[in-house]
């Protein structure tokens, strides 16, 4: 099966790497926007100029399927991309809602990029309690390896949670700074690894990971291999 999986930059290689686990012998295609890399602070119409060149890129290189592997995109532009092309698009959120709607917590904490978080995404579909909030300076972090741990300790300082919702896919390489301020019994919930265990997919051919960014620079090579830990073809478009 060929898959194309697609991010604003490094965050979704956290979601094919879950794929490449559970699938090993698949055809990958990732596409990360490095240049126009983060996507939560952009409109929705530039949001979706960019996915829509991406799913062409995607038909062009003839996937069975395509994985919204971001948060953003996924909250603003998956119902209009299904429209755009024959090839079955899956987003990253609607699994995640389906879990946290299927917990027995109920005090959930989003966190999230401007888009996703202006979306209400969470909080409009679970009668539960959601607090959801934008932490934009999490994507560039790991982007540039400059990570901030005052800046983490004080967006989970004084509030009420059992569960923390990494609503974008950067965010679970942030886990073990998350882990410093965290109570042991709170609920990690990792999208990439919840979208993995809802799919159930054929897993016929050799593994074959290939890679395409729109920027290459020395922090994404330091991102991919730490990331990805299988031989992979890499090409800047």
């Amino acid at each position: 099966m060929k898959i194309g999986l697609f991010d604003s930059g490094v965050g979704g290689l956290n979601v094919l790497s879950e794929f490449i686990n559970k699938y090993p012998n698949n055809i990958y295609y990732y596409y990360g926007d490095t240049k126009n890399v983060p996507y939560g602070e952009k409109d929705k119409e530039i949001l979706l100029k960019l996915s829509i060149d991406i799913v062409k890129f995607f038909e062009e290189k003839q996937v069975d399927l395509i994985i919204i592997a971001c948060g953003t995109i996924s909250s603003t532009c998956y119902e209009e991309l299904k429209k755009i092309t024959k090839i079955p698009i899956i987003d990253i959120i609607t699994p995640v809602i389906n879990y946290l709607k299927e917990i027995e917590k109920d005090n959930i904490l989003v966190f999230g990029t401007k888009r996703t978080i202006d979306s209400h995404i969470f909080k409009n579909n679970l009668s539960k309690n959601v607090i959801e909030i934008q932490t934009p300076e999490f994507v560039p972090m790991i982007e540039n390896f400059q990570i901030d741990t005052k800046i983490i300790k004080n967006y989970l300082s004084n509030k009420d949670y059992n569960v923390l919702v990494l609503g974008c896919t950067h965010y679970p390489l942030l886990i073990p700074e998350f882990k410093k301020y965290l109570k042991e019994d709170t609920l990690i919930v990792d999208m990439g690894k919840v979208l993995v265990s809802n799919l159930n997919l054929t897993n016929d051919f050799k593994l074959e990971i290939n890679l395409f960014f729109t920027k290459i620079d020395d922090n994404l090579l330091k991102n991919i291999n730490n990331i990805i830990k299988h031989k992979y073809f890499l090409t800047e478009v």
